[in-house]
């Protein structure tokens, strides 16, 4: 499908104001209603040359908890969308709701304006209203779709896609199970930003104080005192106010997951929470790493790994013996955990793990690592040399925003000679914005600098640094086929991620996306960047972009892995190749819901091909 600009941009109120068709009974029953009907947990499947998709409210019940959800079909998640590669299907949108609604297509090859997200490549779906997306996929593998509008994605509204090779699958397997990650919990999510910007650690359970167990010194626990921070600072929204789900089961709900003894089984794991980044492990199972963000990769044997939200893996495990493997997703910061049984027996439920003690953040989760961790922060090779720009860097009075032809900052941004500086961390100011490129904005909105940050691409996570087995790493992702016709990079790009966590506000370069007047990250038609991102903050980011996948930075060279999505960890960088070469205006964003809500989002404005109408 060939559209230009003002074709797509004309076609919108056409789209999303066509009148809903009749609907079934059972979406115009009790789920019509604000806190209607009760919501079935599980996932059905649809696929076909038409799939119709209906967004409605009801209530949802878990672990003795029952909540407000929105449901697509009347289950949470939703409805699990199975296409083939090269086959034409046409995706109809209900909206039931007496709110506007959205489906954002994550991961998916598409035009910008059937992307899904309001105000930047559709207005949105209005109530009653219908919005149809005729697809025809140009891609395989594992992928999931969410609300983009309001905070919706949090009670319900999302559910995954599996897209099918045209071909033979690479991916040898006997049986698949969906892993679809997400929260529950009966607080609105408008609440949860109010606490949030009211007190950031408002949902924190986990705090040091003096007579505590965490293995602090006196010392270690004077010098986060006089930073105002916390070392168990980890996730904003935890356990208990979350219950943690897979395919729409708590853990009191002993979801089992069939297989038979010899089978290679696949896991299509994907992180469908709001907020929350998972440790997947089975004791006693390995687990091969064999496809990333829907992109085949080269088979990797591990025995945990971290996703974020909004990624994906696929893993075969093969179990030889008759039993029952537990399947732990533990909260990253260890406060509760999502659970299922891989089980060769009806009602032969797994023995699950305790789960462990949580982890602390370290010197270097506040950009101040010197290379002491081995495999984390050591030279790498990045790759090709990036020509830079011929105009010099931004002065102070040279505020290039997001010109994308504004000169590149430096790799080592610092300056400081770390070696030689007080250790002391009461000494260090944290708040030095002197060291910060001119065109990030300094104001109430930045609370931190991280002041040495390092490629930690080699990092599993925190608290998978020093588990006694095998945790997957970026570094360790190779894709399956060798790219041989990779371009260098035409030229570089830096943005920093940057936030105040007791404002709770969080934005990139020091700038949130407001409602309008924003000015977008702007590329070029089919140009080859590469993009350096600086994360300044303590917590991990998730950081996902719309409409194209890029290639981590990693050491793999021709082999580097396709994402859509990566972990920016605390106080460090890093850096993804991207050949923007799918026109229109796309989102670019942190993947933590209220991250995003709160301002950590932008757009990214790619060119149409010369000669396209504009």
């Amino acid at each position: 499908m060939n559209y230009s600009r003002r074709s797509m941009i004309g076609s919108l109120a056409a789209l999303s104001g066509l009148a809903a068709l009749p609907m079934p009974a059972w979406a115009t029953g009790k789920m019509g209603s604000h806190g209607g009907g009760p919501v079935r947990k599980g996932i059905n499947e649809l696929s076909g040359a038409k799939i119709d998709l209906h967004i409605a409210e009801g209530s949802f019940a878990t672990g003795g908890r029952t909540g407000h959800a929105i449901a697509v079909n009347g289950t949470v998640p939703g409805p699990l969308i199975r296409l083939k590669e090269g086959e034409r299907t046409l995706l109809s949108v209900h909206n039931m709701l007496d709110v506007d609604s959205s489906i954002h297509w994550h991961g998916l090859l598409l035009p910008f304006q059937f992307d899904g997200v309001p105000g930047i490549s559709f207005p949105g779906i209005k109530p009653g209203a219908r919005f149809d997306v005729p697809l025809t996929p140009r891609q395989s593998g594992t992928y999931w779709w969410h609300s983009h509008s309001g905070l919706q994605e949090q009670v319900g509204h999302y559910g995954p896609i599996i897209i099918d090779p045209a071909g033979p699958d690479p991916v040898q397997y006997d049986r698949e199970h969906i892993i679809l990650l997400s929260e529950f919990t009966p607080m609105h999510p408008h609440q949860i930003m109010k606490k949030l910007k009211v007190a950031e650690g408002y949902f924190s359970m986990q705090k040091t104080s003096a007579t505590d167990d965490y293995p602090l010194s006196a010392e270690e626990r004077r010098m986060w005192g006089r930073m105002r921070m916390m070392p168990t600072d980890i996730a904003d929204v935890s356990a208990p106010t979350y219950t943690y789900l897979i395919n729409g089961h708590g853990p009191d709900d002993g979801l089992e997951l069939p297989y038979k003894p010899g089978e290679r089984v696949r896991l299509r794991i994907i992180n469908g929470s709001a907020m929350t980044f998972f440790n997947i492990r089975l004791p006693g199972l390995p687990m091969t790493v064999v496809q990333a963000d829907g992109v085949n990769v080269q088979p990797v044997e591990v025995d945990e790994l971290q996703i974020g939200v909004a990624e994906t893996y696929d893993v075969i495990v093969s179990p030889t013996t008759e039993g029952a493997f537990a399947l732990a997703a533990e909260s990253m910061d260890r406060s509760g955990m999502a659970q299922a049984s891989l089980t060769s027996q009806p009602g032969r439920k797994a023995s699950f793990p305790e789960r462990r003690n949580p982890p602390l953040l370290t010197m270097a989760d506040m950009g101040m690592n010197h290379g002491e961790d081995q495999g984390e922060t050591g030279d790498m090779d990045h790759g090709a040399h990036v020509p830079q720009p011929a105009s010099p860097a931004p002065t102070e009075t040279d505020h290039s925003g997001h010109d994308m032809g504004a000169a590149a900052a430096s790799d080592d941004i610092t300056g400081h000679d770390m070696a030689s500086m007080n250790m002391d961390m009461g000494a260090m100011n944290m708040r030095d914005t002197s060291m910060l490129p001119a065109n990030v904005k300094v104001g109430p909105g930045l609370d931190m600098v991280a002041m040495n940050p390092q490629d930690r691409t080699g990092y599993p996570g925190l608290g998978l640094d020093d588990v006694p087995h095998r945790a997957l790493n970026y570094r360790m992702l190779k894709s399956l086929k060798m790219d041989h016709n990779k371009r260098a990079p035409d030229r570089e790009m830096e943005l920093h991620l940057t936030g105040n966590m007791e404002r709770y506000m969080w934005s990139f370069d020091g700038e949130k996306m407001s409602a309008v007047g924003d000015d977008p990250i702007r590329f070029g038609y089919n140009e080859r960047v590469r993009v350096k991102l600086v994360n300044d903050t303590m917590m991990a980011h998730p950081i996902h972009l719309h409409g194209m996948f890029f290639e981590i930075v990693n050491g793999q060279g021709h082999y580097q892995p396709k994402k859509h999505t990566v972990i920016v960890q605390p106080g460090s960088s890093a850096m993804f190749d991207v050949t923007t070469d799918e026109p229109g205006d796309w989102a670019f964003h942190c993947h933590l819901l209220y991250h995003m809500h709160a301002g950590m989002m932008q757009t990214v404005s790619v060119a149409f091909p010369e000669g396209d109408a504009a």
